[in-house]
């Protein structure tokens, strides 16, 4: 396969289980690694947002990597979640990070600072040169306050061959359309938003970063795959059994709902790091309903 294609069909935005001390508990994340893997995932994103990786130690997120990479053993590709508001610092990160297992890194766009677009288009062609594998883009302004436009995301990936594609979660339907028309043929666009992953592949996407995929890797990867397959006939069923969980996740932010959930389905439990609290009583009884609805009806 060609290295700047592997991260196609569904990515895992990876959680990071916690014991109740809230130290990182690694067998579990072990049975989490085997529970994605196994049941159709094609790539994990290790050290993404969605992983907790804003509240650990330097020396914990070493860890976690190295621990991954060990585990995973080739099985599928890693993407590693390495970006900030602070350019300097992405880069200087990037050249002591030991990069042996890791396949490309997902970098989001710089928060709090709000900047122009051309520090972005700077900020990133930084990153690009100093990264030794591929830069995976990452647009979350409902997170970061900044919006990356598509005529920006166009020029990066005209200009850095080390660009290789976007994670695009800004939810805006003309501008993702605008990438997707303009782009140039080998620069990939993923899904960044769960509920509108079957109409932006439909649309030409090669893929998502799920965070559902988390607690029903089968199901959403068996969506992604025969929605890309062009079988939306079948794809559509899967699409709005899940619907209802894939928003009820992020009632209360991420990752609270999908670590709830996981716990609802008995795989871990439900331990968060401050500032991040467990989801109120009302929406985990949501989910569990949600959930044993899904459930019934996938039988």
């Amino acid at each position: 396969m060609n290295k700047k294609n592997i991260f196609t069909g569904t990515g895992v935005a990876l959680i990071t289980p916690f014991r109740k001390q809230e130290t990182i508990d690694f067998s579990k994340l072990e049975t989490m690694i085997d529970h994605v893997i196994q049941n159709g995932v094609n790539f994990i994103v290790a050290l993404g947002t969605t992983s907790e990786a804003a509240t650990m130690t330097e020396k914990e997120r070493s860890a976690l990597q190295d621990y991954i990479v060990e585990f995973v053993n080739g099985r599928v590709p890693i993407m590693l979640g390495m970006g900030g508001n602070n350019t300097l610092s992405v880069t200087d990160t990037i050249q002591h990070t030991n990069f042996d297992g890791i396949s490309g890194i997902l970098s989001v766009t710089p928060y709090y600072n709000k900047p122009q677009q051309r520090g972005l288009i700077q900020h990133f062609k930084n990153i690009s040169e100093m990264s030794p594998v591929p830069v995976m883009l990452y647009n979350v302004p409902g997170r970061t306050s900044c919006n990356m436009t598509a005529e920006t995301t166009l020029q990066l990936a005209e200009e850095c061959p080390n660009i290789i594609g976007i994670k695009e979660a800004s939810g805006n339907m003309n501008q993702i359309m605008e990438i997707l028309r303009n782009k140039p043929a080998s620069f990939q666009l993923l899904s960044g938003d769960d509920a509108l992953t079957l109409p932006m592949l439909a649309l030409g996407a090669t893929g998502v970063i799920s965070v559902i995929a988390n607690a029903l890797p089968k199901e959403m990867s068996q969506m992604v795959t025969c929605t890309m397959k062009g079988d939306i006939k079948k794809a559509l069923p899967i699409h709005y059994q899940l619907l209802p969980l894939m928003h009820a996740l992020f009632e209360e932010g991420n990752p609270c709902g999908v670590k709830a959930l996981l716990e609802i389905e008995g795989i871990i439990g439900n331990t968060l790091r401050l500032p991040l609290t467990k989801v109120s009583k009302p929406l985990y009884n949501k989910l569990s309903a949600l959930y044993n609805e899904f459930l019934s009806k996938t039988k």
